[in-house]
């Protein structure tokens, strides 16, 4: 493939020689006034760099914006499967033991409705998000079976080369697989320690925090670029009194 291309290639460029020398001497044979045709074909010459230097500069832009949304494009894939497969279900787990939750239902509650600066007034306050956690109302040990299943799918994740270019994404699945670590490590999660207690409660909010400011990214790009999806999402997402994935209007 590559000897053909380059076959093509020197094609090419002897089929514009030649043309460019069939043109020049069809200018001489009609005007007969080499000084002059001498003269602007040097100073076509000397535009030549200028001209190179401008298009290579336009070429170059051209292709790191393309290059830039196709990494884009390759994460949001990337976001898409893990919020599909463990994202979404882990925040309605997580849920019950948040002690802000009326207040994240109250701002994160997703319409199909919402526009730009809805998604943006909803990232603002997912990243300004404070909030304490009971582990008491979480079921940490199917919340702990669930993410020991999961484990090999968040290291598939991590080596995807494409995260290099979303560092908050990456520091949510560390968040996440910390929490599994951290509920897998220990023999019991019943009647925990006081400062273990706490402990687990700091590595809990840590993940949550994360999971809500990616979701909120993750709903706008379905919203812009898949809106079949989207629709699926505020049918059924956690932030919400009762979920259906039924059509009802």
């Amino acid at each position: 493939m590559k000897t053909i291309r380059q076959h093509w290639l020197l094609a090419f460029a002897v089929v514009l020689v030649a043309a460019a020398a069939v043109i020049l001497s069809l200018q001489y044979l009609v005007f007969r006034d080499g000084k002059t045709l001498l003269f602007y074909l040097f100073m076509d010459i000397g535009f030549l760099p200028l001209e190179a230097l401008i298009v290579g500069l336009v070429i170059e832009r051209f292709i790191e914006v393309r290059e830039k949304q196709e990494v884009a494009h390759k994460l949001n894939m990337v976001m898409g499967a893990f919020f599909s497969e463990l994202g979404t279900p882990l925040i309605s787990e997580l849920l019950p033991g948040i002690t802000s939750v009326s207040q994240i239902r109250e701002q994160l509650h997703l319409k199909a409705s919402w526009k730009k600066e809805d998604f943006s007034r909803a990232s603002r306050f997912a990243r300004a998000f404070k909030s304490d956690v009971d582990l008491g109302q979480i079921d940490l040990v199917e919340l702990r079976s669930h993410l020991v299943s999961r484990r090999q799918f968040m290291l598939r994740l991590l080596e995807n080369p494409n995260l290099m270019e979303h560092d908050r994404f990456t520091d949510l699945l560390w968040a996440v697989l910390h929490v599994q670590e951290e509920l897998e490590a220990r023999d019991s999660l019943q009647e925990l320690h006081p400062p273990d207690e706490a402990h687990l409660e700091g590595d809990v909010l840590r993940a949550f925090d994360h999971l809500l400011a990616e979701w909120i990214l993750y709903a706008s790009h379905l919203k812009e670029d898949y809106p079949y999806l989207f629709s699926l999402v505020v049918r059924m997402h956690p932030f919400q009194d009762t979920r259906s994935a039924e059509v009802t209007s």
